[in-house]
């Protein structure tokens, strides 16, 4: 793995957990080395999370013939080099919202045509966090490329591209707020069998049946936003382990190129004050 700090612990936590939660797993993760800048930092995160070294140099990772699997969870001007280190592997761009068994449940809806054809996504990611004068290089455009709008919106954009494609053209509405991470809020123009038009209604994604929900507690019992990672991870490791593949549910670099096609587009408009259009190089 490259990177221990916040990104670093919620992936460590992911590969630990994954093991005897998602049962069974579809291999069993080995935590060999972990990468970082700081020699007593990195080491100090190692012996926390289970590592059996530690190293400041990601090559020194990326060539240890025992690693299988190698995690790029450093900042963005760090994703491009290490991670070209394992090119034609299996691989995941890691767009966890993805596996947020509400966000599951959404795309399945969508899906069925229950709410329509899709006319409109609407998506904001807000931290009053950011407003403070804090040193963070997500806000460094150096260090992140499009800033804050390239690390957090990127994942808002792909939100957008999972659920309604590249976009097209609704009977019905569905509304998913991160901060309630476990409901989903669904709206049916025309009443289902069963069933009368009453406005939106709460759906707390928490039911045996729901996505991902079986692996974890009875109805009722929320989980929580690191479980995401658990998920993300467990997908991961089936496409390896040749159960099933990366795409459609997980997104590859392609997913992760055209995220950023996207945040270039409103970078240029927001600097000319003119429309752009997005195109993408296959």
């Amino acid at each position: 793995m490259l990177g221990y700090a916040f990104m670093g612990k919620a992936h460590a936590h992911a590969y630990r957990t994954l093991s005897y939660m998602m049962w069974p797993p579809p291999l069993v993760p080995e935590l060999i080395a972990i990468s970082g800048r700081d020699a007593d930092k990195v080491a100090a995160a190692a012996t926390r999370y289970g590592f059996a070294t530690s190293a400041t140099e990601w090559r020194d990772v990326v060539t240890d013939e025992r690693v299988g699997l190698f995690d790029n969870s450093g900042p963005n001007h760090l994703h491009a080099e290490p991670t070209m280190g394992d090119a034609g592997v299996q691989h995941l761009c890691a767009f966890n919202y993805r596996f947020v068994p509400a966000v599951r449940l959404a795309r399945e809806i969508i899906a069925s045509g229950d709410l329509g054809e899709i006319h409109h996504f609407r998506g904001s990611y807000l931290q009053d966090w950011g407003a403070a004068d804090i040193d963070a290089w997500r806000f460094d455009q150096s260090l992140a490329g499009s800033g804050a709008l390239g690390d957090l919106g990127a994942h808002v954009i792909d939100l957008a591209r999972y659920l309604v494609g590249e976009i097209a053209d609704s009977k019905g509405s569905i509304a998913f707020d991160l901060e309630r991470l476990n409901e989903l809020e669904v709206h049916y123009a025309d009443s289902r069998p069963g069933e009368r038009a009453q406005g939106f209604r709460r759906v707390l994604v928490t039911e045996a049946d729901h996505p991902f929900i079986a692996n974890w507690w009875p109805p009722g019992h929320i989980i929580g936003w690191e479980h995401t990672f658990v998920h993300e991870l467990h997908h991961l490791m089936s496409a390896i382990a040749g159960q099933g593949s990366v795409t459609p549910d997980g997104a590859d670099f392609r997913d992760g190129y055209r995220a950023a096609e996207v945040c270039d587009a409103i970078v240029s408009s927001s600097a000319t004050g003119e429309r752009v259009t997005v195109s993408y190089r296959d």
